[in-house]
């Protein structure tokens, strides 16, 4: 449920912020256009919104400007004290399964750069969660790496690997970025609309719309 990657969260927190900007070259890519990322996401937000991932509070800090209500959800404890001193509110304890649901019905469930900490499974089975939650209408809204086909992912591989890329070559091994058509049809197994925009050389916006 993503939650073997909570200590890389708590040692990656402090410098989690600088790393979106650009100031790593090894990363760079994956985070350009890292404001327009969270600033089109909110746009496609509307009405009282679930955040999985919240991380420092980047994407949050949006949100509270426009959903009726927020609730965001976070499993690294320094990532989510980061976020509270930004945004002067608590976010909870919880994953992209494991949550406390809110009192209120859900509208939007968003997040960004988090999804790909499931594996395919796992992802099916928020799908199949999220379709319960939402009512006709209500939408997810996520950002990640997500790759056209495997190919595409066995090439970006090779060229991070070429220009010595070595960690992010790791990652992208070892986390669980899967591809539009798997993430297309696990949700639209469970009833939801799916389209996607790309953002980046790595990252897509996938809006599912419950029908």
């Amino acid at each position: 449920m993503g939650r073997e990657f909570v200590e890389l969260f708590n040692r990656w927190a402090d410098n989690y912020d600088k790393t979106v900007q650009g100031v790593e070259e090894e990363y760079r890519a994956v985070f350009e256009g890292y404001d327009a990322i969270l600033q089109e996401v909110a746009h496609r937000s509307s009405g009282n919104v679930l955040e999985f991932g919240a991380g420092t509070g980047n994407l949050s800090s949006l949100l509270l400007h426009k959903a009726d209500k927020y609730m965001g959800v976070e499993p690294s404890e320094k990532m989510r004290k980061i976020s509270e001193e930004k945004l002067a509110m608590a976010l909870y304890d919880g994953d992209f399964l494991s949550f406390s649901k809110p009192s209120w019905p859900i509208h939007t469930i968003v997040s960004t750069y988090a999804f790909h900490h499931l594996t395919d499974k796992e992802k099916a089975q928020a799908a199949a969660a999220y379709s319960q939650l939402l009512s006709e209408g209500g939408k997810v809204v996520f950002a990640d790496t997500i790759f056209i086909n495997d190919d595409a992912k066995h090439d970006m591989i090779k060229k991070a690997e070429s220009v010595n890329y070595l960690n992010l070559a790791q990652d992208l091994q070892t986390e669980y970025y899967t591809t539009l058509p798997i993430l297309q049809t696990l949700f639209e197994t469970e009833g939801f609309t799916v389209d996607f925009k790309k953002m980046n050389s790595f990252v897509w916006i996938m809006e599912a719309v419950k029908s």
